[in-house]
């Protein structure tokens, strides 16, 4: 399931970046606003996922 979820995460952010190297004329801020929005929601849902499954050898500064 959750990689169902980082797959989402992944493409909606890289959709994004796409949508907003085009030209301003060209863009579609409807697009964008999903997209971010996507991206935004389901990087908070990895990141509830994972909270505290963090690998021993890691360390957060």
């Amino acid at each position: 399931m959750i990689n169902i979820v980082i797959l989402a995460s992944v493409i909606a952010w890289i959709g994004a970046i796409h949508e907003l190297n085009r030209s301003s004329k060209k863009q579609n801020d409807q697009k964008i606003i999903t997209l971010v929005s996507l991206g935004t929601l389901s990087t908070l849902i990895i990141s509830r996922f994972n909270k505290g499954k963090c690998d021993e050898n890691f360390y957060i500064v």
